[in-house]
């Protein structure tokens, strides 16, 4: 309990509401945000916005009773004890933002979005034409994507990496010895329970399709599909024993996010006990204190898959878009824990004390997840291997990429960081430098789709309307988004990514996307709503 009052301490200092001091807690210091105005680090701190970090060792979690889905969350020692980073608290000023509205209705009018009438109206066709063609693919229970298995990102395999499945290294001691020891994952029994495959995806497409179907406009009353639809996902997630999102596998996190922004988008009372379950279970399967992660570790703060998933940038980011559309503050303790996390993801020396990120390119762009040392997709596709395994000895260091660098991007933004701060300003370069809506900078076109939705809520919730890139060039994002989707719709409404690779070259799961994407592109901006 004392420590918990001094977490709120420090978290009240964050906010702005103390003003100067230091909380100090022996061998634990949380960080907090920083404007570049106004910084005022220790002499001996070598970083420029006042964020002081060093690395170091951290002394194993205490094993915690029963997760939200009622599992018991398991002793993770020693796998992340070691992967520790302990950052200062600065006394600088720290501003904020208010979050940006949440919109929850396209508009009909195209004077109320800058872009030309034509590209309003074609965008307003493909999103019909994408609904007509989600209408005709419902099954007759009222879901998508039902009997489909799906099995989570699996976590980094210990086999053949040095000191075998039964050892595991500290990444920051590879580092230190300036090694490129391999990252091992966590336990083996974490591993086992997270890669099991699950039917639960569908339930995961079925609340974004009634998302979709919602912001378009769409009723329960007056549209028998979306009725449908929000029937069976309700009938999927609630259980005897209450809100279930995946009982097999370890797609929960995904189930609850996702449920819990489609029912927020229906604004429908009949609905409000299953939208609070969802959000209930989100906040209690976040990794902190309860499960005897402490501040100082990379899990901290994060959400991953299921209950047991080491947790990473998606799953976060699902999270975060999920307590925005429930009208979250930026004081929301589990918001304030999740910008911890989305800190440590981020290519940026001065407010990101990881090793890998203390070598890397500095470039305010995002990787996978920091957890065990970190991953980045982008790296495993230059062939540097995910964990970066693969590169030259030497110091290692994790590749950015487009999809992770425009969710954390629109989830900063959404927990109230002011676009002044450090980490918002590195993200928005860094957007700035790699702006294209043709691929998926650093993948290309893996994950397509899931990178044009994140890029479309991202900009929107930057409130500019156009974005200069590094020649100087202006681009009216909304134009060029409409137009990079619009060219990839097929004749039958529908979209398809030829990569396999996360189940885009399903037509459902891509063209919900694309549709999401298409929407956030007119959403009302001219007016309040």
């Amino acid at each position: 309990m004392k420590f918990k009052a001094f977490l709120l301490v420090c978290m009240a200092i964050e906010r702005g509401r103390l003003m100067g001091g230091l909380c100090l807690l022996t061998s634990l210091f949380i960080f907090l945000p920083t404007s570049v105005a106004a910084v005022c680090a220790p002499a001996h701190s070598s970083t420029t916005h006042g964020i002081v970090q060093s690395s170091q060792q951290s002394t194993a979690p205490t094993p915690v009773s029963a997760r939200a889905d009622g599992s018991q969350a398991e002793h993770l020692a020693p796998a992340t004890a070691a992967k520790a980073t302990t950052l200062n608290i600065p006394t600088a000023t720290v501003s904020f933002d208010p979050p940006p509205p949440v919109i929850r209705r396209v508009t009909t009018n195209a004077n109320l979005v800058p872009i030309a009438p034509a590209t309003f109206a074609h965008a307003l066709e493909a999103i019909d034409k994408g609904i007509l063609f989600l209408k005709s693919t419902q099954s007759a229970n009222g879901g998508w994507m039902e009997g489909i298995a799906a099995a989570p990102t699996a976590t980094m395999p210990t086999s053949g990496l040095a000191g075998g499945d039964s050892q595991v290294k500290s990444v920051e001691a590879a580092n230190s010895a300036n090694t490129s020891a391999p990252i091992p994952a966590q336990a083996p029994s974490l591993n086992a329970a997270n890669s099991v495959a699950s039917n639960a995806a569908s339930a995961a497409v079925t609340a974004l399709v009634v998302r979709a179907f919602a912001q378009r406009g769409l009723s329960i009353q007056g549209d028998a599909a979306l009725d449908r639809a929000a029937t069976r996902l309700v009938d999927v997630v609630m259980g005897k024993n209450g809100f279930q999102p995946d009982a097999s596998g370890g797609m929960a996190t995904y189930v609850a996010s996702c449920t819990a922004m489609g029912l927020a988008a229906l604004q429908e009372a009949k609905y409000e006990k299953t939208l609070s379950a969802a959000l209930a279970w989100i906040r209690e399967s976040q990794w902190d204190e309860s499960e005897g992660i402490a501040p100082t570790q990379d899990w901290y703060g994060g959400a991953g898959y299921g209950s047991k998933g080491r947790p990473d940038l998606s799953n976060t980011q699902l999270m975060l878009d999920a307590l925005h559309e429930s009208n979250a503050t930026a004081k929301d303790a589990s918001v304030e824990r999740a910008v911890i996390f989305l800190t440590r993801c981020q290519n940026l020396k001065s407010t990101n004390a990881a090793a890998w990120a203390q070598s890397g390119a500095n470039d305010g762009g995002m990787v996978y997840t920091p957890a065990n040392g970190g991953e980045s997709f982008a790296s495993e596709m230059a062939g540097e291997g995910r964990a970066g395994e693969k590169m030259p000895a030497g110091t290692r260091a994790l590749r950015s990429y487009g999809g992770m660098t425009y969710a954390a991007y629109k989830s900063m933004l959404f927990a109230g960081l002011s676009k002044n701060d450090p980490r918002v300003l590195a993200a928005k370069a860094w957007i700035e430098n790699n702006f294209t809506f043709s691929e998926n900078p650093g993948l290309g076109q893996q994950g397509y789709y899931y990178y044009i939705h994140a890029a479309a809520r991202a900009m929107l919730a930057c409130g500019n309307d156009t974005v200069t890139d590094t020649a100087g060039t202006k681009h009216n994002w909304r134009e060029e988004l409409i137009d990079s989707i619009i060219v990839r719709q097929r004749p039958n409404g529908s979209w398809q990514n030829p990569e396999t690779r996360w189940m885009e070259d399903s037509p459902d799961l891509a063209t919900v996307f694309a549709v999401l994407a298409l929407e956030e592109a007119i959403k009302p901006v001219r007016v309040s709503q």
